[in-house]
């Protein structure tokens, strides 16, 4: 029986680096095709509602935006053990449950992948609401994909490019496409992105008094 592969972006796409992830899996999504036994998944910031496809697979990959006190752009791979340590440093919302702990009750309910990579890089802004990638972390989704790619072609999978990059991302809403989302974004001096999403209504409507 074929080892499952699960391809997993996680972060949310409105808060600038934080969308890190999901542009990764996006990217391959449109490039490249796979075979049945690999899972692309857009996980957002669905938490728990992770863990099912965690049980189902053997091997997990990750992308993220992690939190690790570098230099920002900073792409630092982790490997199986290690990956739920770097996992729970990072909550980015108050919806939002911890990969580490989507990690722990894949575990407790006894399905747990074999292997587990985590590919992270370090975000520049994440108090951007509506903010797309910074220039330093859109510049290592290639070389992130890259690692996945060349850990999958080590196992003996290597997913086929596909001969026309898609337009639709097929994971997620098409409006989330990042072509899409960039063109459709508004300027900043046309939409408040300041801060916390809890204060965002009331210090639009407040103006800024600087």
């Amino acid at each position: 029986m074929d080892k499952q592969f699960l391809i997993l972006g996680i972060g949310n796409l409105l808060w600038a680096d934080e969308g890190f992830g999901v542009r990764c899996v996006e990217y391959l999504n449109q490039h490249f095709e796979f075979p049945a036994n690999v899972e692309l998944l857009d996980g957002g910031t669905q938490g728990l509602y992770l863990v099912q496809h965690v049980q189902a697979c053997d091997v997990l990959m990750v992308f993220d935006a992690i939190d690790y006190g570098l230099e920002p752009g900073t792409m630092k791979i982790i490997r199986d053990d290690d990956v739920p340590k770097f996992m729970g440093a990072k909550k980015m919302s108050l919806h939002q449950t911890g990969f580490q702990e989507v990690l722990a009750t894949a575990e407790f309910a006894g399905g747990y992948p074999d292997e587990l990579l985590l590919v992270g890089v370090q975000p520049e802004a994440l108090e951007d609401f509506g903010g797309s990638l910074r220039d330093v972390v859109r510049a290592q989704i290639e070389p992130a994909v890259k690692v996945v790619l060349d850990f999958m072609a080590e196992r003996g999978l290597v997913p086929q490019r596909r001969e026309q990059v898609l337009d639709s991302t097929e994971l997620s809403p098409n409006q989330l496409a990042m072509a899409d989302y960039e063109a459709g974004r508004p300027a900043e001096d046309a939409a408040c992105r300041r801060g916390d999403i809890r204060f965002i209504p009331s210090t639009c409507l407040q103006g800024d008094s600087n």
